[in-house]
């Protein structure tokens, strides 16, 4: 198991270093509409709705689905709760066993839930999975090719992720979460490594790594069809120093940073609207914040303000659009986590630390 070589917000470094005291009581999330399927037509730019709002050390939400919320506490593994939204009954508490810490994201559907905890310091790193029966809360390790890095990427109940197979590759692996039925995209081999998958309704999309840790490492985009069949490189604009991207009806959306350059929090982005086509400059990005949620590919900017504080936005962009929109402008000191997508809609936290108290405030929209 290989540590990530970009941090990915500034929020997440905060969020470490807060109280490790857990809350008294489990919150009770905003309800919001069931959102309608994506569609292609309309860019009218969606409304946010207010889900969670707590203090910076209370629970934090990972992800709300049709029938379930999920949310993290600040306790030093972090407790992940999945509780039921009719009922608001608590129907898997899951403790991360000792020396191991939650890893995001939590895969859910109507019945099933995938939580990932690793262990990454020490002789011993290690990656575990589980899988909870949501109609029971029993939890049981699923069987599925291990888990060798430490990303999933996930979209509604399909995920992908690495693994390492009998021949000491690095596998991408595609699996579906109620059926656990799996497919294995490509491999490569030792040293060389497959990570930063991004699923999408119709693709996957993720990062081969060649000779890492040697000055010949390179790092390209490849994405392939949930259908089946072989992955394909995406050109880059600057060879070898991709990061992540995500496609959509065959456009693809990256970024690109260099393992050397001194910011590697943000990175130049890109796309191609299909494999043969020219690049276009989308401008800069927060890194690794790219994902895809309905018929949209969507991102994090950051730029400086006037005042010297960190300015956020939200852009969004699909194919047929000249230019991306923004769907989110923060105000001055306002810190976003990356953002996840569920049933078609986006979901990012947003903290306060320039108020008092601090607190952090789960903002969605329907895409």
């Amino acid at each position: 198991m290989r540590r990530r070589t970009v941090a990915v917000g500034t929020l997440v470094l905060l969020l470490a270093g807060c109280s490790t005291s857990k809350p008294e009581t489990t919150p009770t999330p905003t309800p919001t509409p069931t959102p309608s399927k994506p569609t292609d037509v309309g860019t009218a730019i969606p409304t946010w709705t207010n889900v969670l709002r707590q203090p910076v050390d209370g629970q934090h939400l990972v992800t709300q689905q049709r029938r379930y919320v999920v949310t993290r506490g600040s306790d030093e593994a972090g407790t992940t709760t999945i509780t039921d939204r009719t009922t608001k009954k608590v129907v898997v508490r899951h403790v991360p066993a000792a020396g191991f810490v939650a890893q995001s994201p939590v895969v859910i559907d109507d019945r099933w839930a995938l939580v990932e905890d690793i262990r990454s310091d020490g002789p011993d790193p290690q990656i575990k999975v589980l899988r909870y029966d949501l109609t029971t809360g029993k939890a049981t390790a699923p069987a599925i090719p291990p888990v060798s890095e430490p990303e999933i990427g996930a979209y509604d109940g399909t995920f992908a992720y690495s693994s390492t197979d009998a021949k000491n590759r690095s596998c991408l692996i595609v699996a579906d979460l109620a059926t656990l039925k799996s497919r294995t995209v490509t491999c490569v081999p030792a040293p060389g490594y497959l990570a930063d998958p991004v699923v999408s309704a119709d693709a996957v999309t993720f990062s081969e790594i060649i000779a890492p840790e040697t000055a010949r490492r390179c790092k390209r985009i490849r994405t392939a069809p949930l259908t089946g069949g072989t992955s394909k490189p995406v050109p880059a604009a600057t060879n070898c120093i991709q990061w992540s991207g995500a496609t959509v009806q065959g456009a693809t959306v990256w970024s690109e940073v260099g393992a050397n350059d001194p910011d590697q929090y943000q990175s130049k982005a890109y796309v191609r609207e299909s494999g043969d086509s020219p690049a276009r400059r989308l401008g800069t990005v927060v890194t690794d914040t790219i994902l895809a949620c309905g018929n949209w590919i969507l991102w994090e900017t950051r730029t400086v303000g006037s005042t010297g504080e960190d300015l956020y936005t939200i852009d969004r962009w699909r194919p047929g659009l000249t230019e991306p929109q923004t769907m989110y402008a923060g105000t001055p000191g306002v810190a976003l986590t990356p953002m996840t997508c569920q049933d078609n809609t986006i979901y990012v936290e947003a903290a306060y630390l320039a108020t008092t108290p601090t607190y952090t405030e789960t903002i969605s929209a329907a895409v």
